[in-house]
Protein backbone atom coordinates (compact mmCIF):
# COMPACT_ATOMS: atom_id res chain seq x y z
CA UNK A 1 0.00 0.00 0.00
CA UNK A 2 2.75 2.24 0.97
CA UNK A 3 4.86 1.34 -2.06
CA UNK A 4 1.43 2.31 -4.46
CA UNK A 5 0.85 6.06 -2.74
CA UNK A 6 4.80 6.54 -3.12
CA UNK A 7 4.72 5.82 -6.49
CA UNK A 8 1.36 7.48 -7.59
CA UNK A 9 3.10 10.66 -5.70
CA UNK A 10 6.49 10.92 -7.89
CA UNK A 11 4.45 10.37 -11.17
CA UNK A 12 2.23 13.33 -9.91
CA UNK A 13 5.12 15.36 -8.90
CA UNK A 14 7.31 15.02 -12.20
CA UNK A 15 4.37 15.79 -14.51
CA UNK A 16 4.04 18.95 -12.26
CA UNK A 17 7.85 19.72 -12.84
CA UNK A 18 7.12 19.26 -16.87
CA UNK A 19 4.29 21.01 -17.04
CA UNK A 20 6.02 23.63 -15.16
CA UNK A 21 8.45 23.47 -17.48
CA UNK A 22 6.39 23.70 -20.78
CA UNK A 23 5.28 26.76 -19.29
CA UNK A 24 8.58 28.53 -18.83
CA UNK A 25 9.23 27.51 -22.69
CA UNK A 26 6.37 29.01 -23.84
CA UNK A 27 6.23 32.43 -22.02
CA UNK A 28 9.75 32.40 -23.88
CA UNK A 29 8.23 32.25 -27.01
CA UNK A 30 5.97 34.38 -26.57
CA UNK A 31 7.91 36.83 -25.09
CA UNK A 32 9.99 36.66 -27.97
CA UNK A 33 6.94 36.51 -30.85
CA UNK A 34 6.38 40.00 -28.60
CA UNK A 35 9.55 41.77 -28.99
CA UNK A 36 9.74 40.48 -32.93
CA UNK A 37 6.03 41.87 -33.62
CA UNK A 38 7.74 45.34 -31.82
CA UNK A 39 10.35 45.68 -33.71
CA UNK A 40 8.65 44.97 -36.94
CA UNK A 41 5.80 47.18 -35.87
CA UNK A 42 8.39 49.86 -35.43
CA UNK A 43 10.35 49.75 -38.93
CA UNK A 44 6.72 49.77 -40.76
CA UNK A 45 5.97 52.98 -38.62
CA UNK A 46 10.00 54.52 -39.55
CA UNK A 47 8.72 52.96 -43.42
CA UNK A 48 5.26 54.42 -43.52
CA UNK A 49 6.27 57.59 -42.12
CA UNK A 50 9.44 57.71 -45.02
CA UNK A 51 6.95 57.24 -47.37
CA UNK A 52 4.94 60.00 -46.21
CA UNK A 53 7.69 62.47 -46.21
CA UNK A 54 8.58 60.88 -49.71
CA UNK A 55 5.05 60.96 -51.41
CA UNK A 56 4.69 64.79 -49.65
CA UNK A 57 8.24 65.69 -51.43
CA UNK A 58 7.13 64.26 -55.08
CA UNK A 59 3.98 65.96 -54.64
CA UNK A 60 5.46 69.41 -54.56
CA UNK A 61 7.57 68.36 -57.09
CA UNK A 62 4.68 67.21 -59.52
CA UNK A 63 3.18 70.32 -59.06
CA UNK A 64 6.20 72.88 -59.54
CA UNK A 65 6.49 70.56 -62.52
CA UNK A 66 2.89 70.86 -63.37
CA UNK A 67 3.08 74.46 -63.14
CA UNK A 68 6.35 74.80 -65.10
CA UNK A 69 4.54 72.67 -67.96
CA UNK A 70 1.62 74.91 -68.06
CA UNK A 71 3.83 77.97 -68.41
CA UNK A 72 5.74 76.39 -71.39
CA UNK A 73 2.91 75.51 -72.94
CA UNK A 74 1.52 78.80 -72.78
CA UNK A 75 4.65 80.09 -73.94
CA UNK A 76 4.81 77.84 -76.73
CA UNK A 77 1.07 78.27 -77.43
CA UNK A 78 1.82 81.85 -77.62
CA UNK A 79 4.56 81.50 -79.81
CA UNK A 80 2.87 78.96 -82.07
CA UNK A 81 -0.43 81.22 -82.48
CA UNK A 82 2.56 84.15 -83.06
CA UNK A 83 4.08 82.10 -85.79
CA UNK A 84 0.96 80.27 -87.42
CA UNK A 85 0.32 82.04 -90.45
CA UNK A 86 3.64 82.92 -91.02
CA UNK A 87 4.29 81.89 -94.93
CA UNK A 88 7.31 79.57 -96.21
CA UNK A 89 8.89 81.80 -98.56
CA UNK A 90 11.20 80.74 -101.49
CA UNK A 91 13.37 82.75 -104.15
CA UNK A 92 14.92 81.29 -107.32
CA UNK A 93 17.05 83.07 -109.20
CA UNK A 94 18.24 82.59 -112.62
CA UNK A 95 20.39 83.79 -115.13
CA UNK A 96 22.21 82.85 -118.90
CA UNK A 97 24.90 83.90 -120.73
CA UNK A 98 24.06 83.56 -124.08
CA UNK A 99 25.40 82.78 -128.22
CA UNK A 100 22.70 82.93 -131.22
CA UNK A 101 23.68 83.08 -134.89
CA UNK A 102 20.22 84.89 -135.11
CA UNK A 103 18.55 88.03 -133.70
CA UNK A 104 16.77 86.95 -130.71
CA UNK A 105 14.66 89.86 -131.05
CA UNK A 106 13.21 88.94 -134.81
CA UNK A 107 12.35 85.53 -133.64
CA UNK A 108 8.99 83.83 -135.13
CA UNK A 109 8.09 80.86 -135.56
CA UNK A 110 6.77 80.74 -139.18
CA UNK A 111 3.45 78.66 -140.16
CA UNK A 112 1.85 79.62 -137.29
CA UNK A 113 -0.70 82.23 -135.94
CA UNK A 114 1.59 83.96 -133.08
CA UNK A 115 0.47 83.06 -129.95
CA UNK A 116 2.47 85.92 -127.81
CA UNK A 117 4.56 83.20 -126.10
CA UNK A 118 6.63 82.44 -128.73
CA UNK A 119 9.76 83.68 -126.44
CA UNK A 120 13.05 83.31 -128.17
CA UNK A 121 16.57 82.66 -127.15
CA UNK A 122 16.99 85.38 -124.08
CA UNK A 123 19.01 88.08 -125.01
CA UNK A 124 22.78 87.87 -126.06
CA UNK A 125 25.97 88.10 -124.13
CA UNK A 126 25.14 88.11 -120.31
CA UNK A 127 21.46 88.17 -118.83
CA UNK A 128 18.63 87.65 -116.28
CA UNK A 129 16.46 85.25 -116.06
CA UNK A 130 13.17 85.16 -114.41
CA UNK A 131 13.12 84.99 -110.92
CA UNK A 132 10.45 83.71 -109.34
CA UNK A 133 9.49 84.61 -105.16
CA UNK A 134 6.93 82.12 -103.25
CA UNK A 135 4.75 82.85 -100.92
CA UNK A 136 3.20 79.46 -99.10
CA UNK A 137 1.11 78.26 -95.75
CA UNK A 138 -1.99 76.83 -94.50
CA UNK A 139 -4.73 79.33 -94.29
CA UNK A 140 -6.73 76.85 -91.88
CA UNK A 141 -7.28 73.34 -91.70
CA UNK A 142 -9.49 73.74 -95.00
CA UNK A 143 -7.95 75.95 -97.05
CA UNK A 144 -3.98 76.51 -98.40
CA UNK A 145 -2.97 79.78 -99.66
CA UNK A 146 0.17 80.33 -102.84
CA UNK A 147 1.17 83.11 -104.15
CA UNK A 148 4.16 83.31 -106.90
CA UNK A 149 5.51 86.20 -108.31
CA UNK A 150 7.56 86.54 -110.78
CA UNK A 151 10.42 89.51 -112.08
CA UNK A 152 10.95 88.97 -115.31
CA UNK A 153 14.18 90.06 -117.36
CA UNK A 154 12.35 93.25 -118.73
CA UNK A 155 12.53 94.91 -114.57
CA UNK A 156 8.68 93.81 -114.52
CA UNK A 157 6.71 92.42 -112.04
CA UNK A 158 3.93 89.96 -112.78
CA UNK A 159 1.80 87.87 -110.50
CA UNK A 160 2.56 84.58 -112.07
CA UNK A 161 0.24 82.06 -109.68
CA UNK A 162 -1.93 83.63 -106.38
CA UNK A 163 -4.30 80.50 -105.45
CA UNK A 164 -6.49 78.84 -102.53
CA UNK A 165 -6.36 75.16 -102.59
CA UNK A 166 -8.93 72.73 -100.63
CA UNK A 167 -7.27 70.73 -98.16
CA UNK A 168 -10.07 68.78 -96.54
CA UNK A 169 -13.00 67.61 -99.17
CA UNK A 170 -14.03 64.16 -99.03
CA UNK A 171 -13.05 61.24 -101.05
CA UNK A 172 -10.00 62.50 -102.81
CA UNK A 173 -11.57 65.86 -104.59
CA UNK A 174 -9.31 68.73 -104.37
CA UNK A 175 -10.74 72.44 -105.42
CA UNK A 176 -8.05 75.10 -106.85
CA UNK A 177 -9.51 78.82 -107.09
CA UNK A 178 -7.34 82.09 -108.26
CA UNK A 179 -4.81 82.20 -111.03
CA UNK A 180 -2.91 78.84 -111.89
CA UNK A 181 -0.92 77.02 -114.44
CA UNK A 182 -3.74 74.57 -116.49
CA UNK A 183 -3.52 70.55 -115.57
CA UNK A 184 -3.34 69.76 -119.07
CA UNK A 185 -0.39 67.47 -120.57
CA UNK A 186 2.49 66.89 -118.25
CA UNK A 187 4.86 70.24 -118.47
CA UNK A 188 2.79 72.67 -118.21
CA UNK A 189 2.30 72.63 -114.27
CA UNK A 190 6.17 72.33 -113.71
CA UNK A 191 8.03 76.13 -113.28
CA UNK A 192 10.16 77.13 -115.22
CA UNK A 193 13.56 76.49 -113.09
CA UNK A 194 12.61 72.78 -112.74
CA UNK A 195 12.55 72.69 -116.23
CA UNK A 196 15.21 69.66 -118.22
CA UNK A 197 16.33 72.51 -120.41
CA UNK A 198 16.38 76.05 -120.64
CA UNK A 199 13.16 77.01 -122.95
CA UNK A 200 9.97 75.53 -123.85
CA UNK A 201 9.10 72.85 -126.74
CA UNK A 202 8.10 74.66 -129.68
CA UNK A 203 4.85 72.90 -129.51
CA UNK A 204 4.49 74.88 -126.06
CA UNK A 205 5.29 78.02 -127.77
CA UNK A 206 3.01 77.62 -130.93
CA UNK A 207 0.25 76.49 -129.11
CA UNK A 208 -0.02 77.46 -125.41
CA UNK A 209 1.85 80.78 -125.49
CA UNK A 210 5.05 79.28 -123.72
CA UNK A 211 2.14 77.45 -120.92
CA UNK A 212 -1.27 78.10 -120.30
CA UNK A 213 -1.89 80.18 -117.11
CA UNK A 214 -5.23 81.26 -116.25
CA UNK A 215 -7.34 82.39 -114.10
CA UNK A 216 -10.63 80.20 -112.88
CA UNK A 217 -11.29 77.19 -110.99
CA UNK A 218 -10.13 73.83 -110.82
CA UNK A 219 -11.33 70.72 -109.33
CA UNK A 220 -9.24 67.90 -109.46
CA UNK A 221 -10.20 63.82 -108.16
CA UNK A 222 -7.86 60.90 -107.60
CA UNK A 223 -9.20 57.78 -107.37
CA UNK A 224 -8.47 55.38 -104.16
CA UNK A 225 -6.88 52.89 -106.15
CA UNK A 226 -3.48 51.12 -106.59
CA UNK A 227 -3.26 52.49 -110.01
CA UNK A 228 -2.64 56.26 -110.07
CA UNK A 229 -5.96 57.72 -111.77
CA UNK A 230 -6.49 61.27 -112.07
CA UNK A 231 -9.02 62.94 -113.58
CA UNK A 232 -9.26 66.83 -113.31
CA UNK A 233 -11.88 70.08 -115.07
CA UNK A 234 -10.96 73.57 -115.46
CA UNK A 235 -13.21 76.98 -116.15
CA UNK A 236 -11.30 80.27 -117.18
CA UNK A 237 -12.21 83.20 -118.31
CA UNK A 238 -10.29 81.62 -121.32
CA UNK A 239 -8.30 85.41 -122.10
CA UNK A 240 -4.50 83.36 -122.75
CA UNK A 241 -3.72 81.94 -126.14
CA UNK A 242 -5.42 79.77 -127.81
CA UNK A 243 -8.32 82.20 -126.08
CA UNK A 244 -8.26 86.06 -125.42
CA UNK A 245 -9.92 88.61 -123.34
CA UNK A 246 -13.41 88.73 -124.47
CA UNK A 247 -14.77 91.23 -122.06
CA UNK A 248 -17.79 89.11 -121.72
CA UNK A 249 -19.40 87.46 -118.85
CA UNK A 250 -19.43 83.87 -118.19
CA UNK A 251 -17.30 81.34 -118.50
CA UNK A 252 -14.85 81.82 -121.66
CA UNK A 253 -12.48 78.84 -121.65
CA UNK A 254 -12.87 75.26 -119.93
CA UNK A 255 -10.51 72.13 -119.86
CA UNK A 256 -10.74 68.50 -119.19
CA UNK A 257 -7.72 65.89 -118.12
CA UNK A 258 -6.97 62.62 -117.17
CA UNK A 259 -3.85 60.81 -115.91
CA UNK A 260 -2.84 57.04 -115.40
CA UNK A 261 0.28 55.65 -113.37
CA UNK A 262 2.23 52.95 -112.04
CA UNK A 263 5.05 50.85 -111.59
CA UNK A 264 6.78 48.60 -113.42
CA UNK A 265 8.43 46.45 -111.14
CA UNK A 266 10.75 48.29 -108.29
CA UNK A 267 13.28 50.57 -110.89
CA UNK A 268 10.51 51.65 -113.33
CA UNK A 269 7.24 54.18 -113.28
CA UNK A 270 5.39 55.53 -115.44
CA UNK A 271 2.59 57.92 -115.99
CA UNK A 272 0.31 59.09 -119.56
CA UNK A 273 -2.60 60.99 -120.01
CA UNK A 274 -5.19 62.83 -122.43
CA UNK A 275 -6.30 66.65 -122.44
CA UNK A 276 -8.74 68.79 -124.60
CA UNK A 277 -8.86 72.55 -124.13
CA UNK A 278 -11.88 74.46 -125.64
CA UNK A 279 -11.64 78.42 -126.03
CA UNK A 280 -13.74 81.30 -127.95
CA UNK A 281 -11.06 83.98 -128.94
CA UNK A 282 -12.88 87.21 -129.77
CA UNK A 283 -10.77 89.87 -131.67
CA UNK A 284 -7.34 87.68 -130.69
CA UNK A 285 -4.73 90.54 -132.61
CA UNK A 286 -1.38 89.96 -134.01
CA UNK A 287 1.09 92.24 -135.98
CA UNK A 288 2.32 91.25 -139.39
CA UNK A 289 3.90 92.96 -142.85
CA UNK A 290 2.46 93.30 -145.75
CA UNK A 291 4.22 91.98 -149.11
CA UNK A 292 5.76 95.56 -149.19
CA UNK A 293 7.12 95.64 -145.74
CA UNK A 294 3.89 97.77 -144.32
CA UNK A 295 3.17 97.06 -140.75
CA UNK A 296 -0.89 95.13 -140.75
CA UNK A 297 -2.95 94.27 -138.05
CA UNK A 298 -4.70 91.11 -137.94
CA UNK A 299 -7.09 89.87 -135.81
CA UNK A 300 -9.54 85.99 -135.60
CA UNK A 301 -12.53 85.47 -134.08
CA UNK A 302 -13.85 81.90 -133.97
CA UNK A 303 -13.21 78.36 -132.00
CA UNK A 304 -10.44 77.04 -130.97
CA UNK A 305 -9.74 73.30 -129.96
CA UNK A 306 -6.35 71.75 -128.90
CA UNK A 307 -6.13 67.99 -128.02
CA UNK A 308 -2.53 67.25 -125.61
CA UNK A 309 -1.37 63.72 -125.43
CA UNK A 310 1.12 63.15 -122.69
CA UNK A 311 3.86 60.28 -121.45
CA UNK A 312 6.59 60.06 -119.06
CA UNK A 313 8.71 57.03 -118.09
CA UNK A 314 11.25 57.06 -115.15
CA UNK A 315 13.53 54.81 -114.34
CA UNK A 316 16.46 54.29 -111.44
CA UNK A 317 18.09 50.96 -110.20
CA UNK A 318 15.39 49.68 -107.15
CA UNK A 319 13.95 53.21 -106.65
CA UNK A 320 17.28 54.77 -105.85
CA UNK A 321 17.13 57.64 -108.11
CA UNK A 322 20.74 59.37 -106.20
CA UNK A 323 22.91 57.33 -108.44
CA UNK A 324 21.78 56.96 -111.68
CA UNK A 325 18.53 57.30 -113.07
CA UNK A 326 16.45 57.64 -116.77
CA UNK A 327 14.02 59.85 -117.29
CA UNK A 328 11.66 59.82 -121.27
CA UNK A 329 8.83 62.22 -121.51
CA UNK A 330 6.87 63.45 -124.78
CA UNK A 331 3.56 65.18 -125.69
CA UNK A 332 1.56 65.32 -128.90
CA UNK A 333 -0.64 68.51 -129.65
CA UNK A 334 -3.26 69.16 -132.24
CA UNK A 335 -4.75 72.51 -132.92
CA UNK A 336 -8.37 72.90 -134.56
CA UNK A 337 -8.77 76.82 -135.18
CA UNK A 338 -11.80 77.69 -137.26
CA UNK A 339 -13.85 81.65 -137.71
CA UNK A 340 -13.16 84.97 -139.30
CA UNK A 341 -9.56 86.40 -140.11
CA UNK A 342 -9.75 90.25 -140.07
CA UNK A 343 -6.37 91.82 -142.38
CA UNK A 344 -6.26 95.57 -141.50
CA UNK A 345 -3.73 97.17 -144.17
CA UNK A 346 -4.71 100.58 -143.48
CA UNK A 347 -2.05 101.93 -142.56
CA UNK A 348 0.43 99.90 -144.61
CA UNK A 349 1.73 99.92 -147.87
CA UNK A 350 -0.82 98.11 -149.75
CA UNK A 351 -3.93 100.47 -148.53
CA UNK A 352 -6.54 97.22 -149.15
CA UNK A 353 -7.90 98.85 -145.81
CA UNK A 354 -9.71 96.20 -143.45
CA UNK A 355 -11.11 93.20 -145.19
CA UNK A 356 -12.32 89.71 -143.47
CA UNK A 357 -12.95 86.25 -144.48
CA UNK A 358 -12.89 82.69 -143.15
CA UNK A 359 -9.78 80.88 -141.47
CA UNK A 360 -9.43 77.76 -140.67
CA UNK A 361 -6.12 75.29 -139.19
CA UNK A 362 -5.63 71.85 -138.66
CA UNK A 363 -2.20 72.14 -136.95
CA UNK A 364 0.12 69.28 -134.67
CA UNK A 365 3.21 69.29 -133.23
CA UNK A 366 4.93 66.91 -131.14
CA UNK A 367 8.46 66.76 -128.89
CA UNK A 368 10.35 63.81 -127.36
CA UNK A 369 13.25 63.96 -125.10
CA UNK A 370 15.19 62.18 -122.61
CA UNK A 371 17.52 63.10 -119.54
CA UNK A 372 20.43 60.55 -118.31
CA UNK A 373 21.46 61.43 -115.02
CA UNK A 374 24.63 58.70 -115.21
CA UNK A 375 26.43 59.70 -111.84
CA UNK A 376 24.83 61.75 -108.96
CA UNK A 377 25.24 65.39 -109.82
CA UNK A 378 25.65 65.21 -113.53
CA UNK A 379 22.89 64.51 -116.06
CA UNK A 380 22.98 64.92 -119.93
CA UNK A 381 19.77 65.04 -122.08
CA UNK A 382 18.96 65.17 -125.60
CA UNK A 383 15.59 67.13 -127.02
CA UNK A 384 13.76 67.14 -130.34
CA UNK A 385 10.97 69.69 -131.32
CA UNK A 386 8.80 69.20 -134.40
CA UNK A 387 5.82 71.47 -136.01
CA UNK A 388 3.22 69.97 -138.94
CA UNK A 389 1.83 72.91 -141.03
CA UNK A 390 -0.82 70.69 -141.49
CA UNK A 391 -3.91 72.40 -143.50
CA UNK A 392 -4.29 75.72 -143.55
CA UNK A 393 -7.56 77.43 -145.28
CA UNK A 394 -7.48 81.48 -145.74
CA UNK A 395 -10.54 82.86 -146.99
CA UNK A 396 -8.97 86.46 -147.40
CA UNK A 397 -5.89 85.30 -150.20
CA UNK A 398 -8.47 82.12 -151.71
CA UNK A 399 -11.42 85.06 -152.88
CA UNK A 400 -8.70 86.56 -154.81
CA UNK A 401 -10.05 90.01 -154.12
CA UNK A 402 -6.86 91.65 -152.49
CA UNK A 403 -4.24 90.18 -150.18
CA UNK A 404 -2.26 87.66 -151.80
CA UNK A 405 -0.47 84.46 -149.45
CA UNK A 406 2.87 86.98 -149.77
CA UNK A 407 1.03 89.26 -147.13
CA UNK A 408 0.95 86.87 -144.45
CA UNK A 409 4.08 86.42 -144.35
CA UNK A 410 3.68 84.16 -140.55
CA UNK A 411 1.37 81.96 -142.29
CA UNK A 412 3.86 80.82 -144.77
CA UNK A 413 4.08 77.13 -145.44
CA UNK A 414 6.74 75.56 -143.18
CA UNK A 415 7.36 72.98 -140.70
CA UNK A 416 9.73 74.20 -137.67
CA UNK A 417 12.00 72.02 -136.34
CA UNK A 418 14.85 72.09 -133.09
CA UNK A 419 17.59 69.61 -131.62
CA UNK A 420 18.57 70.59 -128.24
CA UNK A 421 21.83 69.15 -126.43
CA UNK A 422 22.16 69.91 -122.41
CA UNK A 423 24.68 69.15 -119.70
CA UNK A 424 24.20 70.01 -116.34
CA UNK A 425 25.63 69.50 -112.80
CA UNK A 426 23.66 69.82 -109.62
CA UNK A 427 26.57 70.76 -106.70
CA UNK A 428 23.55 70.59 -104.05
CA UNK A 429 19.59 70.06 -104.71
CA UNK A 430 19.72 73.92 -104.13
CA UNK A 431 21.90 75.00 -107.09
CA UNK A 432 21.96 73.85 -110.86
CA UNK A 433 24.70 74.93 -113.69
CA UNK A 434 23.93 73.87 -117.22
CA UNK A 435 25.48 74.01 -120.70
CA UNK A 436 22.80 73.94 -123.92
CA UNK A 437 23.19 73.97 -127.39
CA UNK A 438 20.59 74.19 -129.83
CA UNK A 439 19.91 74.15 -133.64
CA UNK A 440 16.62 76.10 -134.14
CA UNK A 441 14.96 75.87 -137.56
CA UNK A 442 11.62 78.32 -136.10
CA UNK A 443 12.36 80.68 -138.84
CA UNK A 444 11.40 79.65 -142.59
CA UNK A 445 14.84 79.81 -144.55
CA UNK A 446 17.28 80.08 -141.74
CA UNK A 447 19.09 78.21 -138.68
CA UNK A 448 20.03 79.74 -135.20
CA UNK A 449 22.22 78.14 -133.39
CA UNK A 450 22.26 78.83 -129.81
CA UNK A 451 24.47 78.31 -126.75
CA UNK A 452 23.48 78.99 -123.12
CA UNK A 453 25.30 78.56 -120.24
CA UNK A 454 22.87 79.25 -117.39
CA UNK A 455 22.89 79.54 -113.72
CA UNK A 456 19.27 78.29 -111.06
CA UNK A 457 19.82 79.26 -107.31
CA UNK A 458 17.15 78.08 -105.26
CA UNK A 459 16.78 79.88 -101.57
CA UNK A 460 14.16 79.14 -98.92
CA UNK A 461 11.95 76.55 -98.13
CA UNK A 462 10.90 75.29 -101.76
CA UNK A 463 7.82 72.53 -102.03
CA UNK A 464 8.58 69.31 -104.20
CA UNK A 465 8.45 69.39 -107.82
CA UNK A 466 5.78 66.80 -109.61
CA UNK A 467 6.39 63.25 -110.55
Amino acid sequence: MFNRNLIAAAIALAFSGAAQGQDGELAKIREEIRQVKEGYERRIDALEKRLAEAEAKAGKAEASAAKAETTAAASQGRTASDNAFNPAISLILQGTYASTSQDPNTFRITGFVPSGGEVGPPKRSFGLAETELTFSANIDPYFRGVAIAALTPENEVEVEEAYFQTLALPRGFTLKGGRFFSGIGYQNEIHQHAWDFQDAPLPYKAFLGGRLRQDGVQLRWIAPTELFMELGAELSSGDQFPGSDRNKNGVGGSSIFGHLGGDIGRSTAWRTGLSYLRASPQGRGYEDVDSLGGTVANSFTGKARLWVADAILKWAPNGNASYTNFKLQGEYFRLKQDGTLTYDDSGGSNAFGAVNDYFNANQSGWYAQGVWQFMPRWRAGYRYDTLRYGTVGNGIVNNGLGPVSADFPLLASHNPSRNTLMFDWSPTEFSRLRLQYASDQSRLGATDNQVFVQYIYSLGAHGGHKF
